[in-house]
């Protein structure tokens, strides 16, 4: 389940992202119930992306930006509660590893979700009911 993290560069402390993506990765994890899930954790995955003021934007004027993507199964985040919850405590996780200096209302999340089938892991094309045996195995 790949992560995308992007921020603009100084808005974190420098080293700070790292500490951001595993405790946004283990949040997600939490909010699913799948803590130390053997097959869901390392299939948690993803990359960082620190910019410079200059390339990254907000209401078409440059300004310092935070981004969470998460590409999941469409049965992730389908729970109303998973979705507050979650995107409630990655806000707080960015805003306070910033100092408090990185306003909430400037970090944005999305989820993204793939086609039922269409998730590949280890070479083969799972469906939804495939992830879901293996996840309950984990």
């Amino acid at each position: 389940m790949p992560l995308t993290l992007t921020v603009t560069e100084g808005v974190l402390p420098k080293g700070c992202e790292k500490i951001a993506f595993a405790r946004l990765s283990d949040a997600m994890l939490k909010w699913h119930g799948l803590t130390g899930n053997s097959v869901m954790t390392p299939n948690v995955v993803g990359s960082i992306h620190v910019l410079s003021m200059e390339n990254t934007f907000s209401g078409s004027k440059e300004g310092p930006v935070v981004f969470i993507e998460w590409k999941v199964p469409s049965f992730a985040f389908s729970s109303r509660e998973v979705q507050q919850g979650y995107f409630e405590e990655a806000t707080n996780i960015i805003h306070e590893l910033s100092d408090g200096k990185q306003p909430k209302e400037r970090i944005w999340i999305n989820v993204v979700h793939a086609v039922d089938g269409a998730w590949g892991i280890a070479g083969s094309a799972l469906t939804n009911a495939q992830l879901g045996e293996a996840i309950a195995q984990g």
